[in-house]
C-alpha cells in the first residue's frame, strides 16, 4: 500500500476545500470497498479525507412524505430501520442481500453507491483493464467473463456494476443529493451512475470535487407486492449474476403500476421502462411477465462465459415478478429459491 496523508474533516464545507485542494485526495467513510482497491494498488490516493464525523447519518421525512438518507447511515441501519421495512422493504431487501452483516456494519449508504466493479480484470494491476488504465484495452472481453456485462456493455469495458442497494434505488425512482462548490444538486438515481462508453474510467455523474450528502426516496412506497432476488454463485456472501428488483400496484386483478430493475448483468443497475409500461393495465400472470422480460432482454448480447447470464436473467424475471405479484417476496434469511 502506498503511503497517504490522512485528516478528518470538520463539516460539508471542510470536506469540500480538502477534496478541491488535493487532485489525488479521496473521501473515506467505511472504507469497505477504498481500502480493498488501495491494498491491490487499484487506487492511489495521497490523501485519505475522514468524513465520518460529519452529520449525515439520520434518516428524517421529507415535506412531500418520503424519506431522505442521510448518505453516512450505515447499511445495516437503513436495512432495519422501521420507517424502511414497512414503506420500503424493497430496499431492505436489496441491503440484506448483499455483503455479510460485518461489512454491512462499516458500509456507509453513499459508499454503497460509489463502490466500484469487482471484475477480475480491474483488480489484477497486470492485465489491461481500460476502467483502471484507459487505452489498455478490455482484458475482460477475450478473458474469462463469465461475471461481466450482457447488456450496455461497450468495446471498452464489460464490467458491472456490484451493488445491490443500488439496483433497488433505481427501482424506486430515488434521487442522490450531492454537495459542491457549485452549490447543491439532485441527482436522479436511474442518473447516477454511467454505462461504459468510450470514457469507462467514470463511473458516475458525481463529480470529482462533489460529496453525496443524502438520498432520497420519494413517496410510493411499493409496501406489498415487491421482490428482490438474487441469483449467484452459493447462498451468501457472493456477488450477484443477475439480480432482480421486482415491485407491483395491483388493483382489481389487474397491474396499474411496476418497477423493474436489474442487477449484475450491465455497468449500471439496469432499469427498464418499457417493460414496466408492457405491463400496466395486464393480469400479474406469468404470460405478462415473460413478455416484460423478452423486452428487457431483447438487446442482451453475452461473451463466451457469460452467454447463460442471458437465460438466467429471462427466468429471474419472471420468478421474481411471480413472488411480487403474490406477496411472497425472496427471503434474505433463507435464500433457497422456490
Amino acid at each position: 500500500m502506498i503511503d497517504f496523508d490522512y485528516v478528518r474533516a470538520n463539516d460539508v464545507g471542510d470536506a469540500l476545500c480538502q477534496i478541491t485542494k488535493h487532485q489525488a485526495a479521496k473521501f473515506i467513510a467505511g472504507g469497505t470497498n477504498l481500502i480493498d482497491l488501495m491494498k491491490e494498488d487499484v487506487e492511489q490516493p495521497t490523501r485519505l479525507i475522514d468524513i465520518t464525523g460529519l452529520p449525515l447519518n439520520e434518516i428524517h421525512e421529507t415535506q412531500t412524505g418520503g424519506l431522505k438518507i442521510g448518505a453516512l447511515v450505515p447499511n445495516s441501519d437503513l436495512a432495519y430501520d422501521e420507517r424502511i421495512t414497512q414503506r420500503y422493504p424493497l430496499l431492505s431487501s436489496a441491503i440484506l442481500a448483499g455483503a455479510s452483516p460485518q461489512l454491512r456494519n462499516m458500509a456507509s449508504t453513499g459508499g454503497n453507491l460509489l463502490q466500484r466493479t469487482r471484475c477480475l480484470y480491474f483488480y489484477d494491476t497486470a492485465t489491461a483493464c481500460n476502467k483502471r488504465r484507459p487505452g489498455s484495452g478490455c482484458g475482460a472481453a477475450e478473458g474469462f467473463n463469465r461475471m461481466n456485462a450482457i447488456l450496455g456493455w461497450s468495446k471498452s469495458c464489460i464490467a458491472v456494476h456490484p451493488s445491490d442497494m443500488c439496483v433497488a434505488l433505481s427501482a424506486l425512482d430515488a434521487v442522490v443529493h450531492v454537495a459542491g462548490p457549485k452549490g447543491d444538486r439532485a441527482i436522479k438515481s436511474t442518473d447516477f451512475h454511467r454505462l461504459p462508453g468510450d470514457t469507462p474510467e467514470i463511473d458516475t455523474n458525481l463529480a470529482r470535487d462533489e460529496i453525496i450528502t443524502a438520498i432520497e426516496l420519494p413517496s410510493e412506497e411499493f409496501p406489498r407486492h415487491y421482490s428482490y432476488l438474487k441469483i449467484r454463485d452459493r447462498l451468501s456472501y457472493a456477488f450477484a449474476l443477475v439480480s432482480v428488483a421486482a415491485a407491483l400496484k395491483i388493483e382489481a386483478g389487474a397491474i396499474k403500476s411496476s418497477r423493474l430493475a436489474l442487477g449484475g448483468v450491465a455497468h449500471k443497475p439496469w432499469r427498464a421502462p418499457n417493460a414496466e409500461q408492457s405491463l400496466e393495465g395486464k393480469q400479474p400472470d406469468r404470460k405478462a411477465f415473460v413478455q416484460a422480460a423478452d423486452i428487457i432482454l431483447q438487446e442482451a448480447v453475452g461473451f463466451a462465459h457469460n452467454r447463460f447470464k442471458i437465460e438466467l436473467a429471462r427466468r429471474a424475471i419472471v420468478r421474481a415478478l411471480e413472488q411480487a405479484a403474490a406477496g411472497t417476496p425472496q427471503s434474505q434469511s433463507v435464500k433457497v429459491i422456490v
